[in-house]
């Protein structure tokens, strides 16, 4: 089956409305999962760059990651 744009757009509105149904706690909870999530892609993502890399320094060249993120996000805010 191949995707189509309908699909698309129905499996968007499901995710909309799923979203509003959500207590704000759930939304801090998902919040917290999907951070989770995009950190384990990003770790994955270092292993693959880096093969050789411990998983300190993984974690510490995803953390570099996240804070030239956060600096990035700042001067977009100036």
């Amino acid at each position: 089956m191949e995707p189509t744009r309908e699909l698309g757009e129905q499996l968007y509105r499901e995710e909309v409305l799923a979203a509003r149904a959500m207590t704000p706690e759930q939304r801090v909870l998902a919040g917290a999962a999907l951070f989770e999530f995009a950190c384990k892609i990003a770790a994955d993502g270092i292993r693959n760059q880096y093969p050789g890399a411990s998983e300190e320094e993984v974690a510490q060249r995803l953390a570099a990651r996240l804070e030239l993120q956060r600096r990035l996000e700042q001067c977009d805010e100036r």
